[in-house]
């Protein structure tokens, strides 16, 4: 009886780890980008993209902090959520994330020499970026971003 019990309490936590850790199924290679523009600004301890729709919000910030060279991802979220989903045409990942109260973002830190960059720079034509409970945004592939990624590899 005790094994089975024990049998039953793992089944459940690993069944309540993988709804927190599994990737979304979606498949975004024909989703159509959301209308707006990236823009590269410096900033004072590295650079960052930003991509604003079509009504000045922004829907995702890259921006590189060259003295740790770590690339810090974000979306603006209304809560906390313990990932942040990053699709591209050739990887997808869930990186663990923090919310910022101040800014009402859902930022992931990457070293600048994560292959996930690469891949968000060289997507073909488009990447998403998801948080639970919301639709993804998905983005077109500007110059922008690999533009602060180089930053804070150089």
């Amino acid at each position: 009886m005790r094994v089975f019990i024990a049998a039953a309490l793992a089944l459940i936590a690993s069944t309540s780890l993988n709804a927190q850790t599994a990737l979304p199924s979606a498949d975004y290679t024909t989703a159509t980008p959301l209308a707006g523009t990236w823009f590269y600004s410096p900033a004072p301890d590295g650079s960052e993209a930003i991509f604003l729709n079509t009504s000045a919000q922004p829907q995702f910030i890259i921006h590189c902090t060259r003295a740790t060279r770590r690339v810090n991802l974000s979306r603006p979220a209304a809560g906390a959520a313990p990932f942040l989903f990053v699709w591209t045409s050739s990887d997808k990942r869930n990186l663990p994330a923090s919310f910022k109260p101040a800014t009402a973002r859902l930022v992931a830190e990457l070293s600048a020499f994560d292959p996930l960059l690469d891949a968000i720079a060289f997507s073909r034509g488009r990447f998403a970026v998801g948080v639970t409970g919301a639709p993804a945004a998905v983005l077109p592939t500007w110059p922008e971003p690999a533009r602060v990624i180089e930053d804070c590899r150089a």
